[in-house]
């Protein structure tokens, strides 16, 4: 009740105040006069004073701006009766009457929630017993909620930092990978080639185009750029363009704000473009990529900045763009599948792969690394004769390193601990066997007998797919090549189905 309660006077007599009007005392020191109520009043924590009873006489203005009780509300009051009604919670007035000492606690107004570090001190008559109790009250919501979100911070600190020490593991392990079992493996001279364009190039932060057929060993050829490169330390991202729905591709590369679509994560979420700040990002199958993100995707390499899907504001990265693919990207600008301002950007420096038939002199090599890594997996010491690796030289590769790999380490499954593989068992493995059909006579050679099981695979394949294109993705080999094996093996095309349409386009 500020300025119309009775004040106790300093000694505790609650006497009327000097002057009329004017309830309180005076407190007179060294000649000046200070008013007690306006003292009261200019301090920031509440003052609450009760007689020896527990009745209420008086409360400062910052009481009831700390509580949200108004003077009426409690003064004349006895506090024990404001406790049994609700008002208080954890009152200390009682007890610094039954102890007749201080007494600490941590309060709480019912009106507005507020808490309040409070401390009662008794004031003391001639006889000892209590005549007046005075309270501080100091208001500390603000400190607990501080101190709740500052807990909550530190766990979320430490849920980070043990994230982020999981993730530094799994990027060491990977890149323990990367170096250890995806090295560039051969002795010919397409090997040698592309490994001195590797080293010639990693060093430099220039956007590096990777083409091949499928299976020929383009993603180790990118590893083998960024472990040669000046960000060997940094993130290695990498993602298949063809792998991810058209419809999501865009979120996964650039990121999204909270909201930006129905589903996203209430947080939003970062891209891989975001991920691989600093480091490298691969992009596989970027023959895939849509129309509408080539554009998003030039404009990321030309101004090294991206948006996120729902945002507005540009973020500034610092990413080197490794990309492959499997396809002829000239001919796909030429059918307007493919940007050709993106194409020339994204082949500053090309890197072609041979194909392994093409590069035969690496098969040996690579069958003895392959045999290396699977019998230490698998506990065996399988080994290849001279004439299944023959058969291997005269086998055709359509699949490249990747099928050799796959055959190899079916080879090491089946076989015995120990044993050596002959011809025959390999042909088994390789279809060869299976493919034969009746009439045709093993004694005619090897070249033949391979000539024969592609011209039937091709066939077969023709009449599944109805179309080159279509054959050579489900061959895993290029079209050209499928339509020159066509020209070659006198394949009998139906114009009327579109297939000998199609291959008389790619004759010509």
């Amino acid at each position: 009740m500020p300025n119309n309660g009775n004040a106790p006077s300093p000694d505790g007599d609650g006497g009327g105040a000097e002057g009329e009007g004017r309830p309180g005392s005076d407190v007179r020191r060294e000649g000046a006069v200070f008013d007690f109520l306006e003292i009261a009043d200019s301090i920031y924590d509440g003052i609450y004073i009760a007689d020896g009873t527990g009745r209420t006489l008086y409360v400062n203005r910052s009481y009831s701006r700390i509580t949200g009780l108004r003077p009426d509300d409690v003064v004349g009051k006895n506090v024990q009766d404001l406790v049994a009604a609700g008002v208080y919670k954890n009152a200390v007035t009682p007890e610094v009457i039954r102890l007749k000492k201080q007494v600490n606690a941590v309060g709480e107004s019912a009106r507005n929630g507020a808490r309040m570090l409070i401390t009662g001190n008794p004031i003391l008559d001639q006889h000892g017993n209590v005549k007046l109790v005075v309270v501080i009250e100091r208001e500390i919501t603000d400190l607990l909620d501080m101190q709740a979100e500052l807990d909550a911070t530190q766990e979320k600190m430490k849920a980070v930092e043990v994230d982020r020490r999981r993730d530094c593991r799994e990027l060491e392990h990977l890149r323990k990978q990367v170096a250890s079992s995806n090295q560039l493996i051969g002795s010919s001279s397409a090997i040698s080639n592309i490994l001195q364009m590797v080293h010639q190039i990693a060093g430099f932060d220039v956007t590096v185009l990777i083409h091949g057929e499928t299976g020929v060993g383009k993603e180790v050829v990118a590893n083998e750029i960024f472990l040669n490169g000046l960000r060997k330390d940094k993130p290695f991202i990498k993602v298949n363009c063809a792998a991810i729905p058209a419809n999501l591709l865009e979120a996964e590369l650039f990121g999204y704000e909270k909201g930006a679509f129905t589903g996203a994560a209430t947080t939003g979420r970062l891209g891989l473009f975001e991920l691989a700040d600093k480091g490298t990002l691969l992009l596989d199958e970027i023959g895939e990529l849509p129309l509408d993100l080539q554009s998003k995707l030039l404009r990321a390499i030309q101004t090294k900045e991206i948006t996120r899907v729902g945002g507005s504001k540009p973020i500034r990265l610092d990413t080197r763009i490794l990309a492959a693919t499997n396809v002829d990207l000239r001919e796909l600008v030429k059918q307007g599948r493919f940007r050709e301002d993106l194409f020339y950007r994204l082949s500053v420096f090309p890197i072609h792969i041979p194909p392994l038939r093409a590069r035969i002199d690496d098969l040996e090599a690579l069958t003895w690394h392959f045999l290396g890594v699977y019998n230490s997996k698998y506990g065996k010491a399988i080994r290849i004769d001279a004439a299944a690796m023959e058969l291997m030289r005269r086998y055709r590769w359509p699949g490249n390193a990747r099928e050799l790999q796959n055959i190899i380490e079916r080879l090491v499954l089946v076989s015995d601990p120990g044993s050596i593989v002959g011809d025959e068992q390999l042909a088994a493995l390789l279809n060869i066997g299976d493919e034969l059909g009746p009439g045709l006579d093993p004694a005619r050679g090897l070249k033949e007998i391979v000539d024969e099981v592609e011209k039937r695979a091709i066939e077969k394949a023709l009449t599944q797919c109805g179309s080159t294109r279509k054959a050579a993705h489900l061959l895993g080999v290029d079209q050209s090549t499928i339509v020159k094996k066509v020209k070659r093996l006198g394949i009998r095309l139906p114009m009327h189905s579109g297939i000998g349409a199609d291959a008389e386009r790619h004759h010509n």
